[in-house]
């Protein structure tokens, strides 16, 4: 029997945010799609302005879409109250900051700072402490359970945030350039230290970043241009061997929108308008004469 695929775990589906001020209004997000697959490592890079951060700011709870329909889980982001948002920002999603000072309280111990969101929830002492102990030994820093932040590296610090993150087994954990701040080596410890939990618990883990170099690290990436996703980076596994090249592709939307990237505009010196034809199995696009462009 063929096994169907499972549903998204997350599911953004023509996404719109709109900023407004008293003077103007800033459109982040252009009705985005986007799908990511419960148990999926996958990150989503983009230039300063893409809309990444403010995508992952909705997937937190921390903000709401203008339109769209975002769904996490079994909740619907766009239509939950005040109170339905602090239930699941506290139970349903852990976060990770870039600024390692952000994640962890400075006069708590690396155990207690697991221990606390656990209390807030209800979770008995002696159990938030035993589990404060797991987390830290699955992120290999159960000898410095009784260390404060400024006692620990940069590193060491960003693994703790990941333990207080998943501290109430949240299925969901976004991290916003988690390892913007380390060293390549140090950065490497982070990111095996989420391949290891999520190999532990399947948690989803979505990863928000502006350096290319992450396609090495996990096994997609979205890219985002203009507040829509435009194109993809998968790793292939064939025969049981991983490829070390990730395959791009395009994205199509839900309206048939798709990005050309923008080297392809310029080098061929594309306008506002193109030719688009079917030929077989493929689709080709043309660009138009000036004379074409202006009529």
């Amino acid at each position: 029997m063929t096994q169907l695929p499972r549903p998204p775990y997350v599911q953004c589906e023509d996404v719109f945010k709109i900023h407004k001020t008293h003077e103007l209004e800033v459109v982040a997000l252009r009705g985005l799609d986007l799908a990511v697959a419960p148990g999926e490592v996958m990150a989503i890079v983009g230039a300063s302005g893409s809309g990444k951060s403010t995508l992952l700011n909705i997937l937190a709870g921390l903000d709401q879409p203008s339109a769209g329909r975002v769904r996490v889980g079994q909740r619907d982001l766009l239509t939950m109250n005040d109170q339905e948002l602090v239930d699941y920002r506290r139970s349903e999603v852990g976060f990770v900051w870039q600024q390692t000072g952000r994640n962890l309280l400075p006069y708590l111990t690396a155990r207690e700072n697991v221990e606390v969101p656990q209390l807030v929830d209800g979770v008995d002492r002696r159990a938030a402490g035993a589990r404060a102990l797991e987390l830290l030994a699955q992120v290999g820093l159960e000898e410095k359970a009784g260390h404060r932040p400024n006692q620990m590296s940069g590193g060491e610090q960003q693994r703790v945030a990941i333990a207080v993150a998943l501290a109430n087994q949240p299925p969901l954990l976004l991290a916003d350039e988690p390892t913007g701040e380390l060293d390549s080596a140090t950065a490497t410890e982070v990111f095996a230290a989420l391949h290891a939990l999520n190999q532990a618990t399947g948690v989803t883990i979505i990863i928000v970043s502006h350096d290319r170099t992450i396609t090495e690290r996990v096994d997609r990436v979205v890219t985002m241009r203009d507040g829509r996703t435009s194109a993809e980076f998968v790793r292939r596994v064939t025969f049981g061997r991983e490829r070390l090249a990730m395959e791009e592709f395009a994205l199509v939307d839900r309206s048939g929108r798709l990005q050309i990237p923008r080297e392809y505009v310029d080098r061929l010196h594309l306008g506002t308008r193109v030719r688009v034809e079917v030929q077989g199995d493929h689709v080709e696009v043309f660009p138009v004469t000036s004379d074409e462009e202006r009529a």
